[in-house]
């Protein structure tokens, strides 16, 4: 990558909707560094992204769990290309935790937020000496429409994720960083498509029964592509200034009801 290029770094980089808005902001330009936990995964993600797109791709293992990898990574993108103008904090779970108080597993709920909520503080802590030096960068936490709703435990993270995406922009506002937040809908992928053949077979109906379903609650009645998602964050990593912040967006077709102030 050339000196003037800009770089993005992208947290839970092997699969999900990572490498699909990966792909929205190399075609905004940005040279790319995906990173996950999983190395082999991270490698095939990594080759996958760089046969489409025109810009760099470089695949670099990092564990959101612990600081000192998540340190690592951040000195060595710096070594190797000297900027991080843009994070995607994107590294969570997918398994929903969720069930009655009594069973709770409550050890398991933590450790999920420590991936998730955990993870986005140590990977932000990681670039913002970058960023601040630079006088400029963009921040955006990938969230979920569970912190707005009370189906699953779990949906605390999501909540935690606005709820720190608006204190981190509080903190990093003064030196030219956006911190926002974006929370996806239904988002048609390989995973939601066998959720719904696990749903269509267990009723003994149709998979597009089960899809009508869920459709039906959307107003624009279409599920959303990992593309629109994508291109929605690479807007806001894409400003040429400081104001858009603080916000956490919905990119759902409609399919949230409530009015949030």
């Amino acid at each position: 990558m050339t000196g003037e290029q800009r770089l993005a770094i992208l947290t839970g980089g092997s699969g999900g909707l990572v490498p699909g808005i990966a792909e929205a902001l190399a075609d905004a330009g940005f040279a790319i560094v995906l990173t996950a936990r999983g190395e082999e995964r991270l490698a095939q993600a990594a080759e996958r992204l760089a046969d489409k797109v025109a810009v760099p791709v470089t695949g670099i293992a990092s564990d959101a769990r612990s600081q000192a990898s998540v340190d690592a990574l951040a000195s060595d993108v710096m070594t190797r290309f000297g900027r991080i103008d843009v994070l995607v904090n994107a590294a969570a779970s997918s398994t929903p935790i969720g069930g009655a108080i009594e069973e709770v597993d409550v050890d398991a709920l933590i450790a999920d937020a420590d991936v998730k909520v955990g993870g986005y503080l140590r990977y932000t802590r990681a670039v913002v000496p970058a960023m601040k030096s630079a006088g400029r960068g963009h921040i955006v936490n990938i969230g979920g429409l569970t912190g707005r709703s009370s189906d699953t435990l779990s949906g605390l993270r999501n909540a935690a994720v606005s709820h720190l995406t608006k204190v981190l922009s509080d903190q990093l506002g003064p030196f030219g960083i956006t911190v926002n937040a974006v929370h996806p809908g239904i988002v048609l992928t390989p995973h939601l498509e066998e959720l719904f053949a696990e749903i269509a077979k267990e009723r003994g109906t149709l998979v597009n029964v089960v899809e009508d379903e869920f459709r039906k609650d959307i107003p624009t009645g279409q599920f959303l592509t990992v593309a629109q998602v994508g291109r929605t964050v690479a807007h806001l990593a894409d400003a040429p200034d400081v104001a858009i912040t603080g916000q956490s967006l919905t990119v759902d077709g409609g399919y949230s009801r409530g009015v949030y102030l």
